[in-house]
């Protein structure tokens, strides 16, 4: 844990104007809780920006107008052995340089980081430049960029109290969720899918970026779900198909989904931890296919054995999903929700929003 020196010349600038910078992307799990922060966060900072990389992060935050957006290139890390890694030192060299470049201009109070790799340059050179960053780790087990970034943090802050257990001064928030959410009807969304609401209503989402091996096995399964339960399928940018499936509503991603969420009886998920932190909050009975470990760090694989563990969700492992096994574990799941909203209801929270946002305002000096 680094302690972050209040010398920096930046906060001369600051007295009367404060300024937050938010960093993280690669996933819509790295860049929504920003979104659940941006109200909150409007009453106390006069400048919210965002340093993030021409992906989804761009996309997202582009559409909020109080974000002022700033690109810079964000080289990854990749697991394998590949020739590619070779360049990845100069060019996370240039992106710490170019980020130095913006937090000089831009002069924030403090960093509030997600993770993703696009956040490594962002937090290295706010080290460099001795302003404070707050971190945020949404899975039970640290991604890499976070891991590479704690020692350069003020604070960091975990959705899991597994993960903040790792190391005592890691401090457990839960998840900033977005107040919208609490704010769906059934009714509403049973109008944007146009399903009748007859059957009970099954949200499939396979993360925003989708799931190839969750697609596909839905689709295979249509026939035999469809005749007891409409599916509203949320299958990620580019993986919609055409067909004449009744009772099936597919769209690739959805920026506002309260009221999509509002109309499920049951969730079929991966285990992304932003998603099942929402749907927790929301206590909606889950089914979790998490992303096996030879796809992924197995992250998803920890996050989804938690919540079996306590009670909260129930866990199909990808190795066992098939067009046979998931109409059973619909049955399944259906059969036992009540079960599952009450292990949800009296469950700690998941809503994490007003503990991060304290965390954020008490991470630099008080300059009003």
């Amino acid at each position: 844990m680094r302690l972050v020196s209040l010398k920096n010349p930046a906060y001369a600038y600051t007295v009367c104007m404060k300024k937050i910078v938010l960093t993280g992307g690669g996933s819509a799990g790295h860049i929504m809780p920003h979104v659940a922060l941006l109200e909150p966060l409007k009453k106390h900072f006069n400048e919210l920006h965002y340093i993030g990389s021409g992906g989804i992060e761009k996309s997202i935050m582009t559409a909020y107008p109080e974000i002022s957006f700033h690109e810079i290139d964000a080289p990854k890390l990749r697991r394998s052995l590949t020739l590619k890694n070779l360049a990845v030192p100069f060019r996370l060299l240039m992106s710490v340089c170019r980020a130095k470049k913006l937090l000089r201009d831009i002069a924030p109070n403090v960093i509030f980081s997600k993770g993703g790799f696009v956040s490594l340059p962002v937090i290295s050179a706010a080290a460099a430049l001795d302003i404070p960053s707050v971190l945020h780790e949404s899975d039970a087990t640290f991604g890499l960029a976070n891991r590479l970034s704690v020692k350069n943090a003020a604070k960091v802050l975990t959705s899991f109290a597994e993960a903040a257990a790792l190391r005592p001064p890691y401090i457990h928030t839960g998840t900033p969720i977005r107040p919208s959410l609490y704010g769906g009807t059934r009714a509403a969304g049973l109008k944007e899918s146009g399903l009748s609401g007859v059957k009970p209503v099954i949200l499939i989402i396979g993360g925003s970026l989708g799931a190839r091996a969750l697609n596909e096995t839905v689709r295979a399964a249509l026939p035999e779900i469809t005749a007891r339960y409409d599916l509203i399928h949320i299958c990620g940018r580019g993986n919609t198909v055409t067909t004449s499936q009744r009772g099936y509503f597919q769209l690739e991603f959805a920026l506002e989904p309260s009221d999509i969420y509002a109309a499920a009886d049951i969730v079929i998920s991966r285990a992304g931890s932003n998603a099942i932190a929402e749907f927790a909050a929301l206590k909606k009975p889950m089914l979790l296919i998490p992303l096996p470990a030879a796809a992924s760090r197995g992250d998803q694989l920890v996050n989804a054995e938690i919540f079996r563990r306590n009670g909260w969700a129930r866990v199909l492992p990808q190795e066992k999903l098939t067009p046979q096994a998931l109409p059973q574990a619909i049955e399944s799941l259906y059969r036992e929700r009540g079960t599952l909203v009450s292990a949800l209801t009296t469950a700690p929270s998941f809503d994490g929003t007003d503990r991060v946002l304290a965390e954020i305002l008490s991470s630099f000096p008080n300059t009003t």
